[in-house]
């Protein structure tokens, strides 16, 4: 009689742990800004992470768009959110608050 394992069909291949990419652990407890598939951005502080890249984070602000111009973000206008789980899937960009700035788009033709 064939020996039979128990749990699970696995064919002697082991489960591979899955792994972030990215390192955000040295962006703990600092500000971060975030902009997600469809446009959105959002600034706050990241409080925790895993390996797919889902985010939580506190003291949350959402930029608002222009009404005139849906591709330009307003500074003065925005919306705080709190507490809030990003989903790691939604995201395009994490970048640290500090240190960034916005540049015009050389690819745009006015």
């Amino acid at each position: 009689m064939a020996d039979k394992k128990v749990g699970g069909n696995n064919d002697g291949k082991e489960k591979r742990r899955k792994e972030s990419i990215l390192d955000l652990s040295k962006y703990l407890e600092k500000q971060i800004r975030v902009k997600f598939a469809g446009g959105r951005e959002a600034s706050g502080i990241l409080k925790g992470y895993d390996a797919l890249l889902n985010l939580v984070m506190d003291n949350t602000v959402e930029y608002l768009r222009d009404s005139d111009e849906p591709y330009k973000l307003t500074e003065d206008s925005t919306r705080s959110l709190g507490l809030v789980v990003c989903r790691g899937t939604a995201l395009v960009l994490i970048c640290p608050q500090d240190g960034v700035e916005s540049i015009a788009n050389p690819f745009i033709t006015q």
